[in-house]
């Protein structure tokens, strides 16, 4: 498949050789070009013949330049290709719980492996073709970020709702015996793959360790939204204690076998067992982050971090953090902690429930705009509401119910200001130094 070329960065080695815009790049080094992964890897010689089309003529073109340096070609999509859709219809997907009316781009599913790659999503392997393994091996590509949720072929062919799921778990032991690293994902789902069943999904991960870097437990998110789907039950407290318990029996075991520490505790678990979140040190390098493990351990040390270097100081300062039911005993804690070494300062937390989803939907990334205005409306607020810029689309100052920041502060008569998820950016934001 040819890709067409959407732009030609200037001094580039591919303007120098004359390659131009509107052009379809065909091959690289008699290597057909199907998206970004073979862009990148076919492109990282210093010797390229490149093969274009216009209009149905062909060209080749021959440089030079540095191993690994860009070539410098920009094309229509980020992928250089149709993002590949979820083939699955899985018993706890958050997706087909979201409610109706919501902009088209939040309903598509995606599970693809470029995006495994490229930008840490987790994929299941389903749609994966020979071809598609073939390739990771060829090209190392490495993590591979996988949803296993079960190890049993049965089960996972029952949770996954796709009759490959079962045989896709194969793949797995074809990147370790290629030395391909993996971070695997588990969502619990209480009767599911909880149990004796987490023990055999933690036992086989364990086994493919060191290509098996680490495994995130986390707890099935159920919303009000769930007409016409499979019951599920929730995490309840006993349910996540006896999680962590296996969890801490697997990493023990992990650790006399492996050297490492590899099973990881969502967060949200530790909230629903009652049981304090582990301190920083134990997450290690924080592999599993981006599934809510850590996040809470990783900002409190930030933030005290940050808070130990100042000189305690008069502050005269009003103002409010907005967050979810299961950060705000968190978030109170440090504002408590940054009000006691600043005196003036006030920092008040409001806590809001997500009306919007229901359900257990309890983090601060899932508040809507909606739900922000009609909650903090009439509260005391001070100068500024800060909110966590996960709350929003990427890069836009825009809430999944489509409400702009904009829009939120004119409501609330106060600017709603979005901070990183980052501790010394929280405590700049809170004293104005942001």
């Amino acid at each position: 498949m040819a890709v067409r070329i959407k732009s030609v960065e200037e001094r580039s080695p591919a303007a120098r050789a004359g390659v131009k815009e509107g052009e379809t790049l065909v091959s690289v080094n008699g290597h057909a070009i199907a998206d970004v992964l073979d862009y990148d890897f076919y492109t990282a010689e210093s010797a390229l013949t490149l093969v274009l089309e216009d209009r149905g003529a062909r060209r080749a073109v021959a440089l030079k330049k540095g191993r690994y340096t860009p070539l410098g070609l920009d094309f229509e999509t980020y992928l250089m290709d149709r993002q590949k859709r979820c083939a699955n219809n899985c018993v706890f997907c958050f997706i087909d719980q979201l409610p109706k009316g919501m902009r088209e781009s939040l309903y598509f599913k995606d599970d693809d492996v470029r995006l495994s790659f490229l930008l840490g999503n987790y994929v299941t392997m389903t749609n994966f073709s020979r071809r598609d393994v073939e390739r990771i091996v060829e090209m190392k590509i490495s993590p591979i970020n996988i949803s296993v949720h079960t190890t049993d072929p049965d089960l996972r062919i029952r949770m996954l709702g796709n009759k490959n799921a079962g045989k896709s778990l194969e793949y797995i032991d074809i990147f370790k015996n290629a030395g391909i690293r993996m971070n695997a994902q588990v969502v619990i789902c209480p009767g599911l793959n909880d149990g004796d069943e987490l023990e055999r999904t933690l036992h086989d991960l364990v086994a493919r360790a060191p290509e098996v870097e680490s495994v995130a437990l986390v707890p099935v998110g159920l919303t009000a939204h769930r007409e016409g789907l499979c019951r599920l039950e929730p995490v309840t407290r006993e349910n996540a204690r006896d999680i962590i318990a296996r969890a801490e029996k697997w990493t023990a075991i992990s650790k006399e076998y492996t050297g490492e520490k590899r099973i990881y505790v969502a967060d949200e678990l530790y909230i629903k067992a009652e049981l304090p979140i582990p301190d920083a040190e134990s997450y290690g390098e924080f592999p599993q982050l981006e599934n809510g493990v850590g996040m809470i351990a990783l900002l409190r040390r930030e933030f005290r971090e940050a808070l130990e270097d100042r000189e305690p100081e008069e502050i005269s300062r009003e103002l409010s953090i907005a967050t979810g039911e299961a950060a705000g005993p968190y978030l109170r804690e440090l504002a408590g902690e940054a009000m006691e070494k600043f005196p003036g300062l006030t920092v008040r937390v409001h806590v809001v429930k997500n009306e919007f989803f229901g359900g257990g939907v309890t983090v601060a990334g899932l508040l809507t705009g909606r739900d922000l205005k009609n909650q903090l409306s009439g509260k005391a607020l001070g100068e500024k509401v800060l909110i966590v810029r996960d709350m929003l689309r990427s890069g836009e100052d825009v809430f999944l119910d489509d409400v702009t920041t904009g829009e939120l502060s004119g409501d609330l008569g106060v600017p709603v200001t979005p901070v990183d998820n980052d501790g010394a950016a929280l405590l700049d934001a809170i004293l104005g130094e942001s």
